[in-house]
């Protein structure tokens, strides 16, 4: 007695190709985040440069929190929209890389390399 033989094609392993509206959608996720993490990473930017000019210049530590803050919350907020992103299957995994990098320079700045007085 022979034992039953599944059918198989030499291009079985090959994933199939994405359809125009996959592709689509996955261009257009991907400059939604990529323009989300620009103005992330030029708050970031800003909260770096800001250097007070002496001890009375609290107004430029405030501006450097400020926009350090807000660096963070964008970050939250493009991190947000990774994880829909991804779990839509609309991009890939690697997004998370870029918000997490960002959120961990804004809190360095907020807290460790905060500019003194």
């Amino acid at each position: 007695m022979t034992s039953p033989v599944r059918p198989t094609t030499p291009h079985a392993d090959v994933r199939a190709p994405r359809p125009p509206r996959t592709r689509v959608a996955s261009a257009i996720c991907a400059l939604v985040l990529t323009l989300g993490h620009l103005v992330t990473a030029y708050m970031t930017l800003l909260a770096y440069a800001a250097d007070p000019a002496g001890p009375w210049d609290s107004e430029t530590v405030a501006h450097s929190n400020f926009a350090a803050g807000f660096a963070l919350a964008l970050t939250a907020v493009t991190a947000g929209l990774s994880w829909v992103f991804v779990k839509a299957g609309w991009v890939r995994r690697w997004w998370y890389a870029v918000p997490a990098g960002l959120a961990v320079a804004a809190v360095l700045r907020l807290t460790l390399l905060a500019p003194e007085l």
